[in-house]
């Protein structure tokens, strides 16, 4: 007999420096001549930096899979100003994600996020035809720094973004 998959909804919260520290970084606009400091993105590149504007069609606010880089810390930001989503779990465990710390945001276009090394993400999740992103990451991450933990098969689960207009 096969099981019918849970739909768990997720609400997102407006992503702040504060709330969104346990996954990574959000780096807002500052002024031109600012020295770095903590409030810059603090990236670990250990390889060919790639740096890229990627064109991503309607993704939908659904999800069931996790992906996670553990070489490199990933940027992205969308162009335009658009508005987005991302879900995120901490980087714990080596091949599963605690449930009870799943977070999603929701990502205004005047900021970029960097993800921690292994940051667990879904996304970036849109209900627009398509959005353009900004990408920092290695040249070779999704070859080979591309982990998955899909949550359908381990745990029976898909989720759903709760949207608030």
């Amino acid at each position: 007999m096969l099981l019918a998959n849970l739909s768990t909804q997720l609400t997102p919260q407006l992503i702040s420096p504060e709330n969104f520290q346990p996954y990574g970084q959000v780096i807002f606009p500052t002024d031109d001549g600012k020295q770095f400091d903590l409030e810059d993105a603090q990236l670990s590149l250990s390889g060919i930096p790639r740096f890229y504007i990627m064109r991503l069609g309607k993704a939908g606010i659904k999800f069931h899979s996790f992906a996670r880089h553990q070489k490199c810390t990933q940027c992205l930001g969308s162009l335009g100003g658009k508005e987005w989503f991302m879900a995120v779990a901490p980087a714990v465990s080596p091949d599963r994600i605690n449930l009870e710390q799943i977070a999603a945001f929701r990502i205004s276009g005047n900021c970029f996020i960097k993800l921690d090394l292994g940051t667990w993400h879904a996304g970036p999740l849109f209900e627009d035809e398509f959005i353009d992103f900004y990408n920092l990451e290695l040249h070779d991450t999704n070859i080979n720094d591309y982990e998955v933990c899909n949550l359908r098969k381990l745990y029976n689960l898909n989720f759903e973004l709760t949207v608030v207009k």
